[in-house]
């Protein structure tokens, strides 16, 4: 029989159970939820460990992140994990809550079952705790040159779109590199090296079916490779995960239908 040995460090173990809130008459408090996160300083810990913390819903905001901002406040202020809008805007707090990625900000606690099962994004190095290290991501992003690109001379007023053209972007502008996609994709996990993933690809066809943009031959010149690009299988996790609704998969589609289409 084949065996499989874990890497060091990444087998989470039991760690530390908090004393649960208390009323000030000094009785536990009566509505509580438990929490599990996931706990990870590679500076000093040889194995992840999984700390248990209740928190008193009554005197704590509907969200998951405002449940780890009450833990961090007022229980354990070494927890470690970004956070900023507390709108859905930034994405900065996207992370795995009760198996799922997606932003702490807008998963309601009532939304869970249970304990609340907190761990970083997936597949990815952890600097600590929740916070996972986006280099990598952000890099393939750059790659794709998300910003507009021309080749004519720049107009003396805006470059213009009609209200028709502008409409063909809905749903790709939308993204805010949360990485909830990327790190739910299979293909992502196992080609990070070399596929873009998802959330790039999806902003690459932005750009591509954005009208002002005259580089699109270039664009697609780019992504046409075994691994860039093809190495979407249609999955579809990106499109379940996405917080914003988006769908990573149906831009990818787009661009491997253009690039057939050019050569024929």
């Amino acid at each position: 029989m084949v065996q499989f040995t874990l890497p060091k460090g990444s087998k989470p173990e039991q760690g530390k159970t908090w004393e649960g809130p208390k009323e000030p008459n000094g009785k536990k408090a009566k509505r509580t939820k438990e929490f599990k996160i996931y706990r990870y300083d590679p500076a000093t810990d040889a194995n992840p460990r999984i700390d248990t913390y209740t928190v008193d819903l009554d005197s704590c905001g509907p969200m998951v992140l405002d449940a780890l901002i009450k833990i961090k406040n007022e229980t354990d202020p070494t927890l470690t994990f970004r956070r900023s809008c507390r709108e859905g805007v930034c994405g900065s707090c996207a992370m795995n809550i009760d198996g799922g990625n997606t932003l702490a900000c807008t998963k309601a606690i009532t939304d869970v079952s249970g304990p609340v099962k907190v761990y970083p994004l997936p597949h990815q190095p952890v600097l600590k705790d929740l916070v996972p290290d986006l280099t990598h991501f952000y890099a393939q992003h750059a790659s794709i040159k998300p910003y507009l690109q021309t080749k004519t001379a720049e107009p003396e007023a805006e470059w213009k779109q009609s209200p028709e053209e502008r409409a063909k972007l809905d749903g790709l502008y939308e993204c805010i590199l949360c990485a909830s996609c990327s790190t739910a994709c299979p293909s992502y996990w196992w080609n990070s090296d070399r596929y873009l993933g998802p959330a790039a690809l999806l902003q690459s066809y932005r750009w591509i079916a954005d009208s002002r943009d005259e580089m699109t031959p270039e664009r697609l010149d780019d992504l046409e490779d075994p691994f860039r690009l093809y190495r979407c299988h249609t999955i579809m996790n990106c499109a379940n995960t996405c917080p914003k609704g988006l769908n990573p998969a149906e831009a990818i589609g787009n661009i491997k239908r253009m690039l057939v289409k050019r050569g024929v």
